[in-house]
């Protein structure tokens, strides 16, 4: 029987082929990567309009109109930025809150120096977040506003709003940890196993290389192979590498976490587990979150590593609010910010439930001045508002 014989003129065609296939892309992505690129963060125009110490404070104005009572204050965690919420147009739930008449407010925690490792959580909420609410309301006259929370500075939000109630008329908290009771995400097994009090003792301020580190370590194949393998395949689609770059810089562009706020952060919640038990003291105050009956709208993300369900949804059965939501959207941490299909879910979901919450109490409101001047707290911060707003660079 005559074996058969190999075909190498369709094996050599076929290589040739391939091999002007991939010269075709490389060099279109060597056009693409020597080419000019649009990677701006946060590119949605922005006033400052309070500062205090390294803390700023972003105003956002709809172009169409304000169509809410009360502006939105939005305060992210000190881990990462606030530009995750900014990232690009199209992919900007800042830019869909203003597109549906919400004025916003965000707080940029800035970059921790030295001089900051002593500032605890107390110095965060009852310090900077209530200067903040107090300058807000002033600037509008009211007496409440509405509050959302990201990621520990969800948790944040949750303390706040249990010790000052009187002036949070809906809370949003999303992807949110407030029970720390759960072996369902790395992160919680290795938070309750660290030794805190070494670490800030010797670093001072967490240094921001370590936490990104720790997270890479958290999904190492999907964080530190997988997503490079899928740049080198896609170097030829602009879009794709500008998008990547644009996320690169958001993830190693960390602030350090000041170092008394860490420790007790990873004491109190981690380790403890106090906040959702009602048990954490933040200013000599115990944190009932009974105290907290305005609306809730809490999300969360089905495959978040980093606070998994299980950290998040007890918190609706533990607060006093009658009026409480929990939505779960399947994707993960940072997905729920910047994937196309939650961005359909996500913002309009919120617009829509505080245009249904928004009835106007006490003072009336009136549009937020181009300039307050407001003198300094009490509390002896350097507490001051812009006199001349400076509008966000092109």
């Amino acid at each position: 029987m005559a074996q058969p014989g190999i075909p190498v003129d369709l094996i050599m065609a076929k290589l040739a082929q391939d091999a002007e296939k991939v010269g075709k892309r490389a060099q279109k992505a060597a056009d693409v990567m020597l080419g000019a690129l649009d990677t701006e963060l946060g590119p949605t125009p922005f006033r400052i309009v309070y500062e205090e110490d390294r803390v700023r404070l972003k105003h956002y104005m709809p172009a169409g109109g304000v169509q809410l009572n009360h502006p939105l204050l939005v305060v992210y965690a000190q881990i990462n930025r606030e530009t995750m919420l900014d990232l690009q147009p199209g992919r900007s739930v800042v830019q869909n809150f203003l597109e549906g008449g919400v004025e916003v407010y965000m707080v940029d925690w800035g970059y921790p120096t030295r001089m900051d490792k002593f500032l605890t959580i107390d110095d965060h909420v009852n310090g900077y977040m209530n200067n903040i609410v107090d300058f807000i309301l002033d600037r509008h006259q009211l007496s409440q506003l509405h509050l959302m929370g990201i990621c520990m500075g969800g948790t944040f939000s949750v303390i706040y709003s249990a010790l000052h109630p009187q002036k949070v008329k809906n809370l949003v908290t999303t992807v949110t940890p407030t029970n720390f009771d759960t072996d369902k995400g790395l992160l919680h097994i290795w938070m309750k196993a660290i030794d805190v009090d070494r670490m800030v003792d010797s670093f001072g301020n967490i240094p921001a290389d370590l936490m990104n580190f720790a997270f890479l370590l958290l999904n190492p194949a999907r964080l530190m192979i997988d997503k490079y393998v899928g740049f080198f395949e896609n170097m030829d689609n602009k879009e794709f590498v500008e998008n990547f770059i644009r996320m690169e810089k958001w993830i190693f562009d960390s602030p350090d976490i000041t170092g008394e706020t860490f420790r007790q952060f990873v004491k109190d919640c981690y380790q403890k587990n106090l906040l959702i038990n009602s048990q954490m003291e933040v200013g000599g105050k115990r944190v009932e979150l009974k105290n907290i009956t305005m609306p809730l709208l809490n999300f969360y993300g089905k495959f978040d590593h980093l606070v998994p369900p299980a950290a998040c949804e007890l918190l609706s059965q533990r607060v006093g609010s009658k009026d409480t939501e929990d939505i779960c959207l399947e994707t993960g941490h940072i997905g729920i910010y910047v994937s196309s299909k939650c961005q359909r879910a996500f913002s309009p979901k919120i617009i829509e439930w505080l245009k249904a919450r928004d009835q106007l109490a006490g003072r009336p409101r009136r549009a937020a001045s181009r300039s307050t001047a407001r003198t300094a707290a009490a509390s002896g911060g350097k507490r001051r508002a812009a006199a001349a707003p400076k509008a966000k660079k092109a």
